[in-house]
């Protein structure tokens, strides 16, 4: 009895996942063409309503218009260039997953990198100082290496 129950819910999980990731035939398109490029723009274009998903990825109620969008320009003999843009009009550059560099956005560019720098500087001047601080205990002699040890352990 628990396995038929247990087969029957991995079973729904299954189709359910599977119902998910192919568009439903509404959103299907007849020339197998249009179709391929119309999902590779459903990639490149994020909903502007979810947190980075792309409006294949969504199933929101925008990401879907979107879609539809993407197949009416497709059919009215838009190339993909112009189906960006035009998208790009009406929602701005986030509509895009990735932004055009521009004046606006060149932070959005540039900060990975200044992270990275800024990153690399602070463990290469952290490494020097704990090897100059390791130079100087060993360039001490012995007793006064014994006195400084002395010393801390009579502040304890």
């Amino acid at each position: 009895m628990m396995r038929g129950v247990f087969s029957a819910m991995m079973a729904a999980i299954v189709l359910a996942g599977a119902a998910m990731a192919s568009p439903g035939p509404e959103e299907r398109m007849e020339d197998p063409q249009l179709e391929a490029r119309a999902r590779v723009l459903y990639d490149q274009l994020r909903c502007v309503v979810c947190q980075s998903q792309s409006i294949d990825d969504s199933n929101a109620p925008l990401a879907a218009d979107l879609r539809a969008v993407v197949r009416e320009r497709l059919l009215a003999g838009d190339s993909n260039a112009e189906v960006k843009t035009y998208l790009q009009e009406r929602y701005g550059d986030y509509v895009l997953m990735l932004p055009p560099v521009q004046g606006n956005t060149l932070a959005l560019w540039l900060f990975p990198l200044i992270v990275l720098i800024g990153g690399g500087t602070a463990i290469v001047l952290f490494v020097r100082s704990q090897k100059r601080r390791g130079a100087g205990e060993a360039g001490m002699a012995d007793d006064e290496r014994a006195a400084r040890l002395s010393d801390d352990e009579g502040l304890s």
